[in-house]
Parts: structure tokens; sequence; C-alpha cells
């Protein structure tokens, strides 16, 4: 048998597998949907996924897994800056090396073709995508189909010194004014932390697109051409670069300022306010890399824009790879790590196995409600959840990495000073090029 024809009847044979799983059978020992007899013990399965204290929480909890399955995890740990180049290997190796995969939402699409559907074992088993906020469900998505669940996924909050800003800015507009105010009684500190730079990750994208959907515009139309060079599209963008190019109300910095870097600002004292994902709470007031007390941080919802707001939601999924060996084995994982019991636990209690962990991400509807949950984390799943009520994520095609380079690299020139309506529409044609090249505009 040739190479080609192995890998063909290897794929075939993954991809059918968990569509053909026979229904289980419990007998009311085994929560969350798990096989009952250990049909899967003894197989070793192993995940890769990002560098988090929420998924060594999960990872230092398995041994519940394995004495409930049989079932051993060995898991790979990646920093988020090398993750998507690991996905990109394990991709294009099509050797199962892992059985379950984590990646950033808007690398699924690229990747589709590798990661297994889930929709019907979870309709099997009785698992919906309903129990996520809807941006978060459709982060882990793909052309209507389930590749995974969203099992660390953010929500932005405006988080903001209280010692020095009394009360959070509503509105971009009273940010401006409640800057300019700290200017003056606050010389040594800037306003705001914000991150421009064209980093490759398209960070400098994620606060934009809140002035882009909340002054009415959008990212493609429907026919999949750019949207954004449109006049309140523009406006918008004006209207975001001038915090940094005319209202200078950001941090000097900011140019060259990845999310971590405007973390690190406002940790260090040297910014009053960012806004910023969720997760990024615990460090704020963690001792060991912070200078500020948890009585000096707060949190708030996203202030809107031009009256109206809507934010940008985002996750990491795992997936089960096509590749696996053990698909079965995979998906009882899968179902295991899913579950809110685990999740509640995770992001409540402080130590396991005598390491100390701090989470306060939670994905699930029933967690970002629960009173013990919120009480745990100073109810910031609360405000969360009130951001998620009206959240979107970016586009989920295979060249929205291409396109959201376009942009970011745009966005970059215009606030070192660019005229934000020339790299607009150059980003825009750009774009269409890409996307009529790609076949999606005719």
């Amino acid at each position: 048998m040739n190479l080609h024809k192995r890998r063909f009847l290897q794929l075939s044979t993954s991809a059918m597998g968990l569509a053909a799983m026979g229904r289980p059978t419990f007998a009311g020992a085994l929560p969350y949907g798990l096989l009952e007899s250990k049909p899967y013990a003894g197989t070793t399965l192993n995940i890769v996924c990002n560098v988090t204290p929420q998924f060594e929480g999960l990872m230092l909890r398995a041994d519940q897994f394995t004495e409930m399955t049989g079932i051993e995890t060995e898991w790979t740990f990646i920093p988020f800056g090398s993750l998507q180049e690991k996905i990109n290997a394990e991709g294009i190796a099509a050797n199962g090396t892992f059985d379950v995969v984590n990646y950033l939402d808007s690398w699924g699409p690229p990747n589709e073709h590798w990661l297994m559907r889930l929709d019907d074992v979870m309709a099997r088993d009785g698992i919906s995508m309903d129990r996520y906020p809807t941006a978060f469900a459709r982060s882990a998505q793909y052309e209507g189909e389930t590749l995974g669940f969203p099992l660390r996924a953010h929500a932005q909050l405006m988080f903001y010194r209280k010692d020095i800003v009394p009360e959070p800015p509503q509105s971009w507009e009273e940010l401006i004014e409640i800057g300019k105010g700290l200017k003056e009684t606050n010389p040594d500190i800037s306003p705001l932390a914000l991150y421009y730079n064209n980093d490759g990750n398209r960070q400098n994208l994620f606060i934009w697109i809140n002035f882009l959907w909340a002054a009415g515009a959008d990212i493609f139309n429907d026919d999949w051409s750019a949207a954004w060079a449109t006049e309140d599209g523009i406006q918008a963008t004006q209207d975001y670069i001038a915090l940094h190019t005319v209202h200078e109300v950001t941090n000097p910095s900011s140019l060259a300022f990845v999310e971590q870097d405007a973390r690190q600002s406002f940790m260090q004292g040297n910014s009053a306010m960012i806004p910023v994902w969720w997760w990024s709470y615990s460090g704020f007031h963690n001792p060991e890399i912070s200078t500020l007390s948890k009585e000096q941080v707060a949190f708030s919802g996203m202030p809107s824009y031009r009256g109206n707001k809507k934010t940008y939601a985002i996750s990491m999924p795992f997936s089960i790879s096509k590749y696996s060996r053990n698909p079965e084995a995979a998906w009882e994982f899968m179902k295991w790590l899913s579950n809110p019991d685990l999740e509640k636990a995770n992001a409540t209690e402080r130590e396991v196995k005598g390491r100390q962990i701090i989470n306060n991400v939670v994905t699930h509807i029933s967690s970002l409600k629960d009173a013990e949950v919120n009480a745990a984390n100073d109810y910031i799943q609360e405000a969360a959840w009130d951001s998620l009520k009206d959240s979107d994520i970016m586009p989920q095609i295979p060249e929205w990495p291409e396109v959201g380079d376009i942009l970011s690299a745009a966005i970059a020139d215009a606030a070192a000073g660019g005229n934000v309506p020339e790299l607009m529409t150059a980003a825009a044609e750009q774009s269409n090029r890409v996307l009529r090249r790609a076949g999606r505009i005719q």
C-alpha cells in the first residue's frame, strides 16, 4: 500500500470514528455522559495547549478523568507566541502526534480540514453549544459546524485605577475628558494604555473593532467586499486613532505596545486605564508581577461610542485532530474537560495538589451567572456576562489572517500619523483583491 493511500485511509477512518461510535449505555454512576466499563482504559491521549494557569489547573485535575475512564493524559504546554506555529506544523505533519489541540479561534478556519466535527456526537450525548454565550459558541464553529469547545474565552472590560479614577468612563468621549483631567492632576501617569503595534497577531484591531461596530459599520459586506472604508467606518477609525494622535490620552509608547506591554504599563503604575481581556484581572493585583494592590484595581464594561456599545469576544477552543489514532477516547476526554463542574472548581479553588492556581476564566453561561463563582472572583463574571450580551467575533474564514494583517498594518501606520482615509481605502482594495483571488468575491 503506497503512502498516499495509507494516509487517505487513515484520514477517512479517523473522520468516521466519532460518527460511528455506538450510543453509550449508562448505569448512572459516571457523570458528563462518560462511558461505563472503561472501554478505552490504557489509552494515552496527547494534548497540546497554551501556557496559562487555567489549563494548568485542568491538567492537575486530570487524574479525576483517569480514575473514571482509565485513560491517561499527557499535556504539552506551549507559550502563546509559539502556539500558532506548533498548530500549523501539526496540521502539515498529519501524523497524529496530538489527539487534542488548543488554538486561537481565528486559526480554526485555515486548519478546519484536520479538525473533527462534533455535532453528531454532541447531539447523541446531549451536549449543546447553547451552554455558551453566542459569541463564544460561534468562535468554535466553522460554516455552522462545531469544531471544538471554547474552554478559554474572553470578554473585554475596562480596568482602571480606582484610587485616581473615581468613576469609570461610560463612553469614549467621557474617557477623553477623564484623560485630559488626569494629565493635569497626575502628570506622571499616562491616562490610557493602548496597543497600536502591528505585532503579527492583529492585536491592534481588538479595540478598533468596538468603534467600527458601534458606528454601524462592519469588516465585510454580504458579498465579502471590504466594508470598513465607508464614511462611518473611516470616521470610527479616525476617532480610535485620535485617542493617540489628537487627544494624546494614550501612553506615549502605545505605538510600540503590544497587549502585553500595555498590561505591564498598567501593572507598573504607568497608565491609569486599560481596555483588555477579563483574564488580566488576577495579574493586575498579583504582588509577584504588579505594583498595584487589589484595592487600587477596578473594572467596568467597555465604553460606548456614539451612544452604542458592541464588543469583541475571543476564544481558544479545544478540538480533536482528525489524525488522532484515538478519536473515541479523545471524545471522552472532551466531555470531561468541558463539564461545568470542573470549570467551576477551576475558577473557585485556589490550590490544586499544592500548587496555587489563580484563574477567573469560565465560559459556560451557568458559570458566568453562578453566585459562588462570582463571589470568588469579585463579580468579574457578572461584568463579563454583561459585556458578552452584545459581542461578536472576527470573521471565521481561512483568508482572515491575511486580511487581518492588511488591516493591522493600516491601523499601525495611521497611529504613526498616516492619512486614515487613504490607508483604510487602500487596505479595502487589498482585501478585495485577496478575497477575489480566493473566489469569495465574484
